[in-house]
This record gives structure tokens, sequence and C-alpha cells, in this order.
């Protein structure tokens, strides 16, 4: 009777596992409230469009920077503890949004602290999925936490718009808010997973993994804002980088405790599914600051507008990703990773030719369901395939790995991708106010000025309001170049997503050549 007990005891339970993924949807459901409502948040608190968009790359960058050390707190003090206080302080990341008068009070508690949370709570949350369920049907719940993901891909536009253009962005948030208590509320009754492994701490090394993925993405994020010292930040963010990797490796072959175990990535499997997480996320943040900007700006969309626009692309995602965790297993992973990847090339290579040409939602039908199916196929198979090889003890660690640079290659995204676009606008704003021969020679200057500083946050009607007391064939001709170059400049956002999602295609067919995991087997370069 006792062992019966047990067994049932150690096993997860479908509820925990929606519990679980519940705790993913709340991270995709944050990020598509603040993307589908960045005009308002722009309009109410009298910010500007990048610097919305630095909050959003600063909250997935502070999750990035710290989700190695927090990794290790999971193990440390508990991975449920990790994971509940996570939530809390996601939470208060949510009701700051529900309260926030200004920028600052965003990126303090929305991008900070919310950021900590996520550190704390990701991780830790592949932990529990990896200790509570075993085989195929852990790898049913990786595929959940995914479909999860698609949902709130799906519904987060739809209802982030809705309430925005009905209500009010902040009831967005408030609702985020109240999804976190259920899971709180449910999170009794997961089962805690006991890490029994080294207890030592490596405080180099956790100062090191700060300042190598901080220094790369604020170094990115301060040229996207125009600001000095780029090289710099980012010199500094390399050398920390190769210096936690000699770090780690010096401190394994003398047998001291280390951050992160450099053994791990003597798996082929785990190198290579960490390297596409890296891929999907990249692109990703390219399209998530491309999107948004191209429906509110160019075409002057609510949220509302916005969101329905989108709605093709998240719910295509969500369907996707649900059929496929539910075939899990009939298919290779490789097979399914290089066909998701190759869905969404497709699809960006499309949007990339539309961007100048579209002018109704329609146009974009097409593309957002390819990038749909795409991205809910990568969702489904990812994280499971990046675990698989773990043993249990050390998937702590890996599961911070795969989470960290999930979040890098997300925040990466969006700062390289938006400061590519920021660059060329204003290249290009230059250039061709320079060469108009509509533009008084001595207004070429000044007007390329204004549109480098102002343009790239404004709709064509906000202009407009700007140029109201200058000759009509001058506000004529400051529009066209705005247009003009506001659209290459979005093209020039997506092809850094392209690019992602091609690399993803090149690695997916080495994926090919490798044997896949079978459920619940280590592989015994880390298994130990």
């Amino acid at each position: 009777m006792n062992q019966t007990a047990s067994s049932t005891d150690d096993t997860g339970t479908p509820r925990q596992g929606i519990l679980l993924a519940a705790a993913m949807f709340v991270f995709v459901i944050d990020t598509s409230f603040m993307n589908v409502s960045i005009s308002a948040v722009v309009h109410d608190l009298d910010t500007t469009v990048s610097g919305v968009q630095s909050a959003v790359a600063i909250e997935a960058l502070v999750s990035a920077a710290f989700i190695l050390i927090s990794s290790k707190v999971g193990d440390l003090f508990g991975r449920k503890r990790a994971f509940v206080t996570g939530m809390v302080f996601y939470a208060v990341g949510a009701l700051a949004m529900v309260f926030a008068q200004s920028l600052t009070a965003i990126i303090v508690f929305w991008a900070v602290l919310g950021g900590l949370g996520a550190s704390l709570y990701l991780p830790a949350m592949q932990s529990l999925i990896h200790g509570n369920f075993e085989g195929k049907a852990r790898a049913k719940i990786f595929a959940l936490v995914g479909a999860s993901a698609a949902i709130a891909a799906a519904i987060g536009p739809l209802i982030g718009g809705f309430v925005t253009t009905v209500l009010s962005w902040r009831v967005g948030f408030l609702i985020e808010a109240l999804i976190i208590l259920v899971v709180l509320i449910g999170s009794r009754s997961i089962r805690d997973v006991p890490y029994a492994g080294d207890r030592s701490i490596d405080v180099v090394g956790a100062c090191l993994s700060v300042v190598a993925m901080g220094g790369l993405v604020i170094g990115v994020l301060v040229w996207q804002e125009g600001g000095e010292s780029v090289a710099l930040l980012l010199a500094i963010g390399s050398a920390a980088m190769a210096g936690l990797v000699y770090w780690l490796l010096r401190r394994k072959r003398q047998g001291k405790p280390v951050l992160l175990d450099p053994t791990l990535f003597a798996s082929q499997l785990f190198r290579t599914g960490v390297s596409q997480i890296f891929l999907q996320q990249v692109a990703l943040g390219g399209l998530l600051i491309a999107l948004p900007i191209y429906l509110q700006l160019v075409w002057g969309y609510n949220a509302l507008e916005a969101g329905i626009t989108l709605a093709p692309l998240s719910l295509t995602m969500f369907g996707v990703a649900l059929l496929a965790g539910r075939r899990a297993g009939r298919r290779r992973a490789s097979s399914i990773v290089r066909a998701g990847f190759v869905l969404l090339a497709a699809s960006i290579a499309l949007l990339v030719v539309l961007v100048p040409r579209a002018d109704s939602g329609w146009h974009l039908v097409i593309p957002l369901m390819l990038a749909g199916a795409g991205l809910g196929l990568l969702a489904s198979q990812l994280n499971n395939y990046a675990l698989a090889p773990i043993s249990e003890e050390r998937v702590g660690e890996a599961a911070g790995v795969t989470s960290a640079t999930g979040s890098f290659g997300l925040s990466f995204g969006l700062a390289f991708a938006g400061a590519i676009m920021l660059a060329t606008l204003s290249i290009s704003f230059t250039n061709m106010a320079e060469s108009s021969d509509v533009l008084p020679p001595a207004d070429q200057e000044r007007v390329a000025q204004v549109l480098e500083d102002d343009a790239q946050v404004m709709s064509d009607a906000q202009l407009g309001e700007l140029l109201v007391d200058q000759p009509e064939d001058v506000q004529d001709e400051v529009l066209s170049i705005n247009d003009e170059a506001r659209d290459l400049a979005l093209q020039v956002a997506l092809v850094v997503a392209l690019l992602a999602a091609l690399a993803g295609i090149a690695v997916a067919f080495r994926m090919m050549r490798l044997p896949d995991p079978a459920p619940a087997q280590a592989d015994p370069a880390v298994g130990g």
C-alpha cells in the first residue's frame, strides 16, 4: 500500500502540468500585452516608442543576466521556493504596470523586478517539470508548455488590444496579476524536486555571467538610443564572456565549485538544442519590434486592430504547437525543428517584400500564418530536446542555461533589430533630405535632424501635426521621406529575424545527423 502511494506521489498529474505551463503562459502574455499596447502606453505616459521597446529589452536582459545565478539559487534553496518567489516578483511587476505614471516606474518594477522574477521561476519551472514527470509524459508536458506559450501568443494580442481600446492597457496587466494569483494558489500541489549536487557557490562566475550578458545587450541598447561608449560596453561584455568560459573550465579542472558545469556542453544534443533556442528567440525578437511598430505607426492601427491583424500568427502558433504536442514522439524532433525554421524563414522573407507594398491586414494573413506554424513547431520541441539528455541532479543548471539562452536571445534580438532599424532610419533620413529637390537647402539639415530625432516614433498623422505650419509641398516631401525611410528601416529589422531563421535551418540539418534523445535517457557525457 505504501509503495503504491509513494509511486503515485512521485508521478506528476495533468493538473500539476497545467499549473507549470501556466507560468510560461504568463511570461508570454506579459510581452504580448506590452507590444500590442505600445501606442497607448507611449501616449498615456508621454514617452517614446524606443523608450518602451528599451523597457521590453531590459526585462529580457535582466532575466538573461541573472538566470544562471537564479537557477543556482533554486538548487540551493529549493526549486519550488524559487518558482513561487519568482512568480510573486512577476506579479509585483504586473501590478506596477496597473499603477505606473512614468517610464521610470515601468523600468524599475516591470522590467528589472519582473526580469528578476522571470530569472527565478523559468529555470525552476523546467526543473519541476523534469522532476515531476518521466518519459513520454515529460515530453508531453514540455509540449504543453510550448502550447501554453502559443495560447498566450494567440489571445494576448486580442485581449490586450480589446481591453486597451475599450477600457485601458492597465486592465490587461491586472488580468495577468490575477492569473499569477491562481497559479500561486494552485502551486501548493506541485511536488518540490530536491537538489543532490554540490551546494558550494561560485561568486566570481556569477559576477562574470552578469557582466558578460549585461554588457553585450546594454551595449546594443545604448547604440539603439544613440548613446556613447557603445564599443566599450560591447568589449566589456565580450571580455567578460571569454573570461567566464576560461574561469569555468579552469575551476572544473581544479575540482572546485562552478556556477555552471562546462561539461554540460559535452552533449552534442544539448549544445545543438541551446543554439536553436537562441536563434528562435533572436528571430522572435526581430518580429516583436518590427510588427507592432509597422501596424501601429505606419498604418495607424489602434491596439485592438493590431491584435486582430496579428491573430493569424498567434492562433496558428497555438494550433500547431498543440497538435505537435499531442503527436510528440511520432516524428523525429529534429525534422520538426527543421520544418519550423523553414516556415519561419519563408514567412519573414514574404514580410520583407510586403512591408512597402501592403496596405491592409489581409495582405499579411499568409505570411503571419506561416510564421505562427513555424514558431508553434519550434515551441513544441526545443526545450525537451535540449534537456532530454541531462541527468536529474543537473537539470536545474541545464534549465538555467536554456532559459538564459532564450532570454538573452530575445533581448539581443529586440535590441539589435531595434538598433539596426534606428540606424537605418538615421542614415536614410539624412541622405533623402539632403538629396531632396523640394526642401530648401537651408532646411535640409534641420529637417534631417528633426526626422532623425522624432519621426521614428511618430505616425504620419502625428508628423503631419508637427509640420502644420510648413508649406504644403514641404509637408508632402517630409511625409514622403518619412514613409520611405521607415519602410526601409522596418525591412532591415525583419532581415535580422530572417538571418536568424536561416541560421536555424543550417543547424537543423546538423540535428538531422544526430540521434534523437530517447525519453528519460541521460547522455553518458553529462549524466553523472
